[in-house]
């Protein structure tokens, strides 16, 4: 977390699932409960060998869904444990965060506006398994950024500095004057070493406290 200070930011550069979506972790978790896996089990997959794993292939478009099956349930098998590749991507779709969606709205307005996110080509937008009207709720609310930075369009993904640099050459605005959220540490430590100033999301309602107080705009309703 960086402490605010008196310069405004010109743009603030959000993360999506995780951040305007609820995490897929708690998803991940249920479905491990199901399946008799242990905790966090999942998650832990994903941070093994984190740039050229299934996920990593996947985000960057380097390998079909069904690649990603493939290569995800082996990479479990490897740990001892069996799973379903497929049951897992539906785990990704998270719940949409109104009070995010409120702050971005704000934010839209005073300063520029940018999304990165890591994703998969396949499917509906940064997430799956969505119905009609989620998938056109989540559609709306990508309008409301200037630019949307794919990891599966560009071939980069999170933590790769290139993919905030390349934000930030979209808006044309440096990092130094730029704020950036995520749910992750490990995709806010590239961004925080080029000069943003970073949250790190886990309670919205405190992550938006502590935005409201480095744009210095009410972002509540």
């Amino acid at each position: 977390m960086n402490t605010s200070h008196a310069n405004p930011p010109r743009a603030v550069l959000w993360d999506f699932g995780g951040v305007i979506l609820s995490s897929p972790f708690e998803a991940f978790r249920r479905y491990e409960a199901e399946a008799g896996l242990p905790k966090d089990f999942i998650r832990g997959l994903n941070a093994r060998n984190p740039d050229t794993n299934a996920w990593a292939k996947m985000e960057r478009s380097e390998v079909s869904l069904a690649g990603f099956v493939e290569l995800f349930e082996a990479e479990a098998r490897e740990q001892g444990h069996q799973l379903d590749g497929w049951r897992v991507l539906k785990s990704i779709s998270g719940d949409i965060r109104p009070q995010m969606v409120e702050a971005l709205r704000r934010c839209k307005a005073a300063f520029r506006v940018a999304c990165i996110t890591n994703n998969m080509k396949s499917g509906e937008g940064p997430g799956m398994a969505r119905s009609p009207e989620k998938a056109r709720a989540v559609a709306e609310i990508m309008t409301l950024f200037e630019h949307v930075v794919q990891s599966s369009a560009l071939g980069l993904r999170k933590p790769d500095p290139r993919i905030y640099h390349h934000a930030c050459e979209l808006l044309d605005v440096p990092p130094q004057d730029c704020i950036y959220l995520d749910d992750l540490g490990i995709n806010l430590k590239p961004a925080r070493a080029m000069g943003m100033r970073t949250i790190k999301v886990g309670d919205p309602d405190e992550a938006i406290a502590e935005l409201q107080a480095m744009v210095g705009i009410p972002l509540r309703g």
